[in-house]
């Protein structure tokens, strides 16, 4: 595994200490982190606080070129909503931990030319495996189901 997985796991390690959902996400530019994020739906009360969202805020305004050249590192596949983020913002490459768990609209994001890779890395699928089963009530109100 790579160093910016790693960092997204640590991310998402982050989340579940502060009492929230383990997914991490790294934002990646000629090779250096330029933002780090974690789900923080639960710590900030938040609608939108994927790890995705989280990232990308944390990385602050960045030029659309800059966009262009990303790699964005997420230890969960995509939603809707995070997909849209990478679609608005012309991120041409994502690497997924993995989408056993969950999967967002990966061939959508194909289809717009996005480049998707998929790890299924144990670490990511035991972390969400573990909280799924532990805290179903907030993984399904996190992704918008009943």
């Amino acid at each position: 595994m790579d160093e910016f997985m790693r960092a997204a796991i640590e991310e998402a390690r982050k989340g579940l200490a502060e009492g929230g959902i383990p997914i991490g996400a790294v934002l990646v530019i000629d090779g250096t982190i330029v933002g780090r994020g974690h789900n923080r739906r639960v710590q900030k009360d938040s609608v939108i606080l994927h790890a995705e969202m989280d990232c990308l805020e944390n990385a602050g305004r960045l030029m659309a070129g800059a966009y262009r050249r990303a790699v964005l590192y997420s230890t969960l596949s995509p939603c809707d909503m995070c997909s849209g983020s990478v679609l608005l913002y012309k991120i041409p490459k994502i690497v997924i931990g993995e989408h056993q768990t969950f999967q967002g609209p990966e061939e959508y994001l194909r289809s717009r030319g996005v480049e998707l890779v998929i790890l299924d890395d144990g670490d990511c699928i035991r972390l969400m495996r573990e909280f799924i089963a532990a805290n179903p009530e907030l993984w399904y109100e996190d992704i918008g189901e009943e």
